[in-house]
């Protein structure tokens, strides 16, 4: 339990820190940020619970006003903007990415892939295009062709996740609980 405490409150500054790198603010307001990575390991190296856990915990910090999301942006504020839908989703594509990867038993490298395209990409967009329509009051197709210029970012963060989760599996096994 110890164990698991700590990796969650790890991952949760993994996020974090993942938020320092310079994010760029589009046009609409939500910014790409490298954050969502940070959620995609959560679930690949975590597993599902723990990794939905870390992602939570980002969150609620954040909600209560910590400026820990990308541009030092925090508190509730965030509940009304565009990207509401993404943060209400961060737990929910690290426990779906989580979930996928510890089903889908091809190597490490392909799980990776898998788990963090369908968590931390279609999962994370679900909430994002939803909250997004709502806050800028524009329809569902709206609001997906305004996400759609993350989609080739995502791809990337898709790509280094499953690396990162494969080096270290080569490393360490017992680390990437998700396959334990």
């Amino acid at each position: 339990m110890e164990r698991s405490t700590v990796l969650i409150a790890v991952f949760a500054a993994l996020i974090a820190a993942l938020g320092l790198v310079p994010k760029f603010t589009l046009a609409f307001g939500v910014p790409i940020t490298a954050q969502s990575l940070g959620i995609m390991l959560c679930g690949t190296v975590l597993g599902a619970k723990r990794g939905g856990a870390a992602a939570l915990l980002f969150v609620v910090l954040t909600l209560t006003g910590l400026p820990l999301l990308a541009g030092g942006r925090g508190g509730l504020g965030l509940l009304s903007g565009p990207s509401v839908g993404f943060i209400i989703g961060f737990p929910i594509a690290a426990f779906v990415t989580g979930w996928v990867m510890e089903r889908v038993r091809t190597n490490v490298l392909t799980s990776s892939f898998i788990a963090s395209f369908m968590g931390g990409v279609i999962a994370l967009y679900i909430p994002g295009v939803i909250g997004m329509a709502m806050v800028l009051d524009k329809s569902l197709m709206a609001a997906f062709g305004l996400v759609s210029a993350f989609v080739i970012g995502d791809l990337v963060k898709v790509v280094v996740c499953g690396f990162v989760t494969q080096a270290i599996y080569r490393a360490q096994p017992d680390k990437v609980l998700s396959r334990a």
